[in-house]
């Protein structure tokens, strides 16, 4: 069998979304995908610092994190891309002159930083565990990284930032939006360069609209039972629901896993 390279998003992928914790007969596929050679890695838009204990718990070693400007290979971060200062800085700024609170984060941890509370006033907390550390004066313009920044901008009020789609943004939930990272496409490319794989033998497996950049048409893409329809019709295949076995499933009907008389492997 063909080495293959595997990538899997986590959420509503590998984990049940209703526990937040993986399938169990998903564990069982990585573990034997692991046992018959292939490389198995997580790919997900998630900060390293937030992926990492999933990552290690999963029992695999290697990850596209951060939106793909992340690379963990063999438990090492090797990578991890800032946005784009200039164009940050602008954003902030437009933001801020606006009357709009502003979080970054500066760092690969749970901290982020801000003048004031004006998001907190704005928006109230953000909807993960987070640790504020206020500095009246920040200086936007002496800020030499950014990897993630928050903004307490309402949807409909959108149209004001005029500079807001010179980065990947996005609203996963209403109160504001965050800016990161976002080429998941690009992060596995860069892991494939990074360990000399072909890239006819990656195998992506996704469940919901942010995992089509990932769905390439020169690899194998697989959406799950439960993935929207829009991935479904790009996918290579579609596997069962994740929650009805549908990552071991396929990994055995293609037979990237077997059974042999000595067991799986």
């Amino acid at each position: 069998m063909n080495k293959k390279y595997f990538f899997f998003d986590i959420d509503g992928t590998l984990t049940d979304r209703k526990t937040g914790k993986i399938v169990p007969s998903a564990q069982v596929a990585l573990n034997e995908l692991q046992k018959a050679g292939h490389f198995v890695a997580i790919a997900t838009g998630r900060a390293h610092y937030k992926a990492r204990n999933f990552m290690e718990s999963v029992g695999l070693h290697d990850m596209v994190c951060c939106g793909g400007g992340g690379l963990v290979i063999s438990d090492e971060l090797v990578q991890n891309i800032p946005l784009d200062l200039d164009k940050s800085k602008a954003i902030a700024k437009q933001a801020l002159s606006l009357g709009y609170g502003v979080l970054f984060a500066l760092d690969d941890s749970i901290k982020v930083y801000t003048k004031d509370h004006t998001f907190q006033n704005q928006v109230g907390d953000r909807k993960e565990p987070t640790e504020y550390i206020y500095d009246e004066n920040l200086d936007v313009d002496k800020l030499d990284v950014i990897y993630k920044m928050y903004i307490s901008i309402p949807k409909e009020k959108e149209s004001e930032m005029t500079l807001k789609d010179t980065l990947g943004n996005m609203r996963f939930v209403p109160d504001y939006l965050m800016f990161q990272y976002d080429a998941k496409h690009q992060g596995i490319l860069d892991m494939m360069q990074h360990i000399g794989g072909d890239l006819k033998d990656v195998v992506v497996f996704g469940d919901d609209t942010n995992d089509m950049v990932m769905f390439d048409p020169q690899w194998t893409s697989v959406a799950m039972g439960n993935a929207c329809q829009e991935l479904k019709d790009i996918a290579t295949y579609v596997t069962d629901a994740n929650v009805d076995d549908g990552i071991y499933n396929i990994c055995k009907k293609m037979e990237w896993i077997w059974r042999n008389k000595f067991g799986w492997g």
